[in-house]
């Protein structure tokens, strides 16, 4: 009797749990395309400790896969066609990266998710930088245009690449002749800064937080309509250069999902936006509620793109 005991509580644990009936499904992975440390990375660590103290998605593994400004972590999703168990955290860097290397990946093939928040870039120097204003910045550029190094953690097009060269427009300086260094990230780009390599750094201001409060780096001006809370600097605006700039960030997922695939990840986007754990988490990294669903996220990217193509060639850059 006990053998055929043990023999039934074999065969048992080989069967479906508590009569499901099908396979749970597997745990989500999100893919970030830049390095550790980049705005891509914060924003999708929060992005999964949201979703799993809120409990719409429990588990989420974040795996990075760098590279070209992000374009071989698109690569590498449209790849995964099919895969209702992936999304990718993207922003407007990958609107301008997906031109800049030969690859047959494009966001007209991913499945758009959700845009979810809205930040301001800001100009940073270190502690001892020779310059302490915006208005030093405006006059050392004036005076010498390729003599000052600007870093950014974007490829052409993105937004630590666009917001440098709008203020040089604003300011007389030919954006062509803007010395823009690029970093693969955020990360990349803050051992740059930190070790002298540029005379400014720009970056989405999140990005930079604990090096802002320590004083290791020096906020110049923010590119946001208003002062960011928290943040002892002035508007570009305020500080007499006419320009207003936001990034942004979101969720995108591989091609050819099924129709069941692409409304649980709406779902699960709908959740993390919903809950209480990102409304804090919101409020506590400065960024702004920019939520858009789905096909609305999809023509927003198709107009970004068309807007990165306009203001490139308005600074004469492409």
């Amino acid at each position: 009797m006990q053998r055929r005991t043990l023999l039934a509580a074999s065969v048992a644990a080989l069967l479906p749990a508590a009569g499901c009936g099908r396979e749970a499904p597997p745990p989500l992975r999100l893919m970030v395309p830049n390095a550790p440390g980049s705005g891509y990375d914060v924003t999708a660590r929060a992005v999964g400790t949201a979703l799993d103290v809120s409990g719409v998605a429990r588990s989420v593994e974040i795996f990075h896969l760098p590279g070209a400004g992000g374009a071989v972590g698109l690569q590498r999703l449209v790849y995964e066609r099919g895969n209702g168990a992936m999304l990718m955290l993207m922003g407007l860097g990958l609107v301008g990266a997906q031109h800049t290397v030969p690859a047959s990946a494009t966001l007209a093939d991913v499945t758009p998710i959700a845009r979810l928040v809205e930040e301001p870039e800001a100009f940073v120097v270190t502690r001892d930088s020779p310059l302490r204003t915006m208005a030093d910045l405006v006059t050392a550029w004036r005076a010498a245009p390729t003599a000052l190094t600007v870093g950014g953690g974007s490829t052409t097009g993105g937004p630590d690449h666009l917001a440098p060269m709008l203020v040089a427009q604003a300011i007389g300086v030919p954006p062509a002749s803007v010395r823009y260094v690029r970093y693969d990230g955020g990360g990349t780009l803050l051992a740059a800064a930190l070790g002298a390599k540029v005379a400014v750094a720009v970056s989405s201001l999140g990005e930079y937080a604990q090096q802002i409060v320590s004083g290791q780096l020096r906020v110049l001006a923010v590119t946001g309509a208003a002062r960011t809370p928290g943040v002892d600097a002035p508007t570009l605006r305020e500080a007499g250069v006419d320009v207003i700039f936001l990034n942004w960030r979101g969720l995108v997922a591989p091609p050819g999902l099924t129709a069941t695939d692409e409304r649980g990840l709406l779902d699960i986007a709908g959740g993390l936006r919903a809950s209480p754990a990102w409304r804090e988490t919101v409020t506590r990294n400065r960024w702004t509620d920019a939520y858009l669903p789905g096909s609305e996220f999809g023509t927003f990217l198709r107009e970004a793109d068309a807007q990165r193509l306009r203001t490139l060639t308005s600074l004469g850059l492409h």
